[in-house]
C-alpha cells in the first residue's frame, strides 16, 4: 500500500502546467511485460497503452516507432552511412581498398543473427482487431474506430524483438563488454502535437514523445542486474544493491529468472541496462534524491566511477539551484551505449574514461533531465535547445565541481566552433530538421555550440541576471510540456522587458552572422569622434569600453533599436554612458568620447567577448 500511495503522490505533483491559453498535449499509460533471452539477444513482450486524445481532433489513425528496425541492411540508417560525406566515426569501418580509404556502414554487413527488428503481432484496439502496416521504423495503424476529443481508448500489441549489435545508442555487448543497452526498445508510440503527428523516421538522430506513466515488468537471467527509468517496486525480492538496510535476499537455487518490476510516473521513455558483472552503488543527493551508479566490475574502472560519484551528487545541487528542483526520486548512471545518451530518469555513458571525461559526460547527460526529459521539446526540430541549453549549463557545472586550473572563458570553445562553422561556408539554419543536415559536423557545431552560444549571448544582450532568472522561469512554467522556441523568447521577454524577436529569427531562422567594426578614431576639438561599422546582417547592441591613459575606464552603450530597452550596466565599477539607439538600416554609427584621442589607451567593442563577432580582428583600436 505505501508503494501505491507514494505513486500517487509522486504523479500527482507533475500537473501539467504550459501557461499558453489553449495548450493541450496527449497522454498515454503503458504497461509492458517483456521476457528477455540474454544468450540469443531476443525478447518477447505485451504491451498495453490507455491512450487519452486531449487533442479537439478525431484521430483515426496512430503510429509508432519500431527503432529496432533501422539496424538492419538496407534500412534509411544504413543508407544515410553510406551517403553522407562525414559518417558518425561509431557507426562505420574504415578500410584500405585499392589506396583509398573506405568507409562502410556497419549497419550494412549485419547478419540476421546481429540485425535489429521489433515484429508486431495480434494489434486491437477496445478488444478490436486493427490493421496495420509497418514501414521501416515505423508502424502504422488504422484503427478500428476513431478516437474522438477528450475520449480514451486502450491499444494493445505482442511484440518480439532482437536487440542489434550494439552501432548506435542501444544494442548488444558494447565495446567495452555490457551486455543490453536496452534504449529505444519497445514500441513507442508516435507525438501528435498541435504541429500534428510526429512520425519520422529514425535515421539516427533525435527523439520526440508523448507524457505518460509507465508500469514495465522485465524477466532475465537472475545474474544479471538492471539499472534505468523508474522505481523498482520489488527491490527486496530481487536484490541485486536495490533491496533494504538490513534486508538479506537469497533467490531459490531452482529459480534461474528474476523478474523486474518498474513504475515511472510521467515520463516520455524508458530505458535500461542490463550486465551479469555490474557494481551498483547508491549514495543519497540533495532532496532525497537516490543517484543509482552501475558499471564494470573492471579493476581500471573502479576508482574513477567511485570518484565520479559525489560529483554527481554536486551535479544534482547545482542544476536544482541554477534550473529549478529535479522532480523525481532517483537517477541513474549506467555503463553501456556508445558515449553518452540521456533516457527517462537516466543516462547510458562508456564508462572506460578518464576522470574528468567521466563527470564531464555525466555533467552533460544528467543535465538533460532538465532540459529535454522534464522540458520536452521537439528535438528533431528543435535540436539546438535540447543540446544547446544542456551543453549551456553542464558547462556552467563543471566549472563549479571541476573548476580549470587556468581560469577561462567558460563557452570559449563553444564560441570558436560556432565561428569555425558560420565561416566554413556549410552552416544551414538552426530551425533544419535534425535528420535534413548536409554534414554531421555541422549538425555536431549547431546543436551543440551554436545553441551553447543562443544562451550565452542572450546574457550578453539582456544582462546575466536577467538570463539567470529566464532559465528558472522557463523552468518553472514550462515543466511537463513540449515547449517551442518562442516560448523561451517569450519568457525572456517576460523577465526582461526587452524585446527579442529579431534575436530568435537571426539566430535560428536563418545563417546570419555579426560582424562589427571600429572604422575610425579621430580627434576633433579636443575630443575625440568614434566611427563604428556593421558588415554582418545580425543587429546587436553593443558595450563599448574605453581605457584611458591615466588608469581609469568608462563604459558606452548602444542600444539596439528593436529591442526598444536598455540593459543595466554589467560592469558596476564602471561609469556607464548609454548613447542614442543604432536602427539596423544605418551600416555606420558615430558617437564622441569627451576627452582628446591622447588620453585614450584602448577602445573595445563587447570586452565580454560573449558577443559571437565572427571577426574580432577589427573590434578593438589601441594606441
Amino acid at each position: 500500500m505505501k508503494k501505491i500511495l507514494f505513486v500517487l503522490i509522486t504523479t500527482m505533483g507533475f500537473a501539467q502546467n504550459n501557461p499558453n491559453p489553449g495548450y493541450w498535449q496527449q497522454h498515454v499509460d503503458y504497461k509492458m511485460d517483456v521476457k528477455m533471452d540474454v544468450k540469443k539477444f531476443q525478447y518477447t513482450g505485451k504491451q498495453e497503452i490507455v491512450y487519452t486524445n486531449n487533442s479537439n481532433d478525431t484521430l483515426r489513425k496512430v503510429y509508432y516507432h519500431l527503432f529496432n528496425n533501422a539496424f538492419q541492411p538496407g534500412s534509411e540508417m544504413d543508407a544515410r552511412l553510406q551517403s553522407i560525406s562525414d559518417p558518425d566515426k561509431r557507426m562505420v569501418r574504415t578500410f584500405k581498398k585499392e589506396g583509398k580509404d573506405i568507409k562502410e556502414s556497419r549497419i550494412s554487413t549485419l547478419k540476421p543473427n546481429e540485425i535489429g527488428y521489433l515484429n508486431i503481432a495480434n494489434f486491437k484496439q477496445d478488444g478490436a482487431v486493427a490493421t496495420t502496416k509497418v514501414v521501416g521504423t515505423i508502424l502504422e495503424v488504422t484503427l478500428a474506430k476513431a478516437i474522438l476529443p477528450k475520449q480514451k481508448t486502450t491499444l494493445s500489441l505482442d511484440f518480439e524483438g532482437q536487440v542489434p549489435l550494439q552501432i548506435r545508442r542501444s544494442g548488444r555487448i558494447s565495446e567495452e563488454g555490457v551486455a543490453l543497452s536496452m534504449t529505444q526498445w519497445y514500441p513507442k508510440l508516435c507525438e501528435y502535437d498541435f504541429e500534428g503527428w510526429q512520425a519520422d523516421p529514425y535515421i539516427g538522430r533525435e527523439f520526440h514523445g508523448v507524457w505518460g506513466d509507465f508500469d514495465v515488468k522485465i524477466t532475465l537471467d537472475k545474474e544479471y542486474t538492471i539499472g534505468g527509468t523508474g522505481y523498482l517496486q520489488n527491490k527486496n525480492e530481487i536484490g541485486h544493491g536495490y533491496e533494504d538496510e538490513g534486508v538479506k535476499v537469497e533467490h531459490p537455487k531452482k529459480t534461474k529468472t528474476l523478474t523486474w518490476h518498474f513504475v515511472a510516473p510521467n515520463v516520455h521513455d524508458f530505458a535500461w541496462g542490463a550486465d551479469n558483472e555490474y557494481v551498483h552503488d547508491i549514495l543519497i543527493g540533495e532532496n532525497g534524491v537516490e543517484l543509482h551508479f552501475f558499471y564494470k566490475n573492471k579493476e581500471d574502472n573502479l576508482e574513477n566511477w567511485k570518484k565520479m560519484q559525489p560529483k554527481t551528487a554536486a551535479l544534482l545541487s547545482f542544476f536544482n539551484e541554477k534550473i529549478g528542483p529535479y522532480p523525481y526520486k532517483q537517477y541513474s548512471v549506467i555503463q553501456g551505449g556508445d558515449g553518452g545518451m540521456e533516457y527517462g530518469m537516466s543516462t547510458l555513458i562508456t564508462g572506460n574514461r578518464s576522470f574528468g571525461s567521466l563527470v564531464g559526460v555525466t555533467a552533460h547527460e544528467m543535465a538533460h533531465s532538465w532540459f529535454q526529459f522534464v522540458l520536452a521539446t521537439n528535438e528533431t526540430k528543435h535540436e539546438w535547445m535540447d543540446e544547446g541549453f544542456t551543453s549551456y549549463i553542464s558547462d556552467l557545472a563543471m566549472d563549479k565541481v571541476l573548476p580549470p586550473k587556468t581560469p577561462k572563458n567558460t563557452f570559449e570553445d563553444a564560441y570558436k566552433n560556432y565561428i569555425y562553422l558560420a565561416k566554413s561556408g556549410k552552416e544551414q539554419p538552426l530551425s533544419t530538421h535534425s535528420d535534413r543536415y548536409d554534414l554531421n559536423m555541422a549538425y555536431g557545431i549547431s546543436a551543440y555550440s551554436k545553441g551553447e552560444v543562443f544562451l550565452a549571448q542572450l546574457g550578453y544582450i539582456i544582462g546575466q541576471e536577467n538570463l539567470d532568472k529566464t532559465i528558472k522561469r522557463y523552468y518553472q512554467d514550462f515543466k511537463f510540456t513540449h515547449p517551442t522556441p518562442n516560448d523561451f523568447k517569450r519568457t525572456a521577454e517576460r523577465v526582461s522587458g526587452a524585446n527579442l524577436d529579431w534575436y530568435l529569427v537571426d539566430w535560428t531562422l536563418t545563417t546570419n552572422t555579426i560582424d562589427y567594426s571600429i572604422k575610425s578614431v579621430a580627434e576633433n576639438k579636443k575630443k575625440t569622434a568614434v566611427v563604428l561599422g556593421r558588415k554582418g546582417r545580425i543587429p546587436m547592441p553593443l558595450d563599448i569600453m574605453v581605457e584611458y591613459t591615466d588608469g581609469s575606464k568608462e563604459l558606452f552603450y548602444v542600444p539596439h533599436t528593436m529591442m526598444r530597452w536598455e540593459k543595466p550596466n554589467p560592469y558596476k565599477e564602471v561609469k556607464s554612458t548609454t548613447l542614442k539607439d543604432w536602427g539596423w538600416a544605418h551600416p555606420t554609427f558615430t558617437f564622441e568620447i569627451g576627452k582628446p584621442k591622447s588620453d585614450i589607451k584602448s577602445i573595445v567593442i563587447d570586452p565580454s567577448g560573449l558577443m559571437a563577432d565572427v571577426n574580432r580582428e577589427d573590434n578593438t583600436y589601441s594606441k
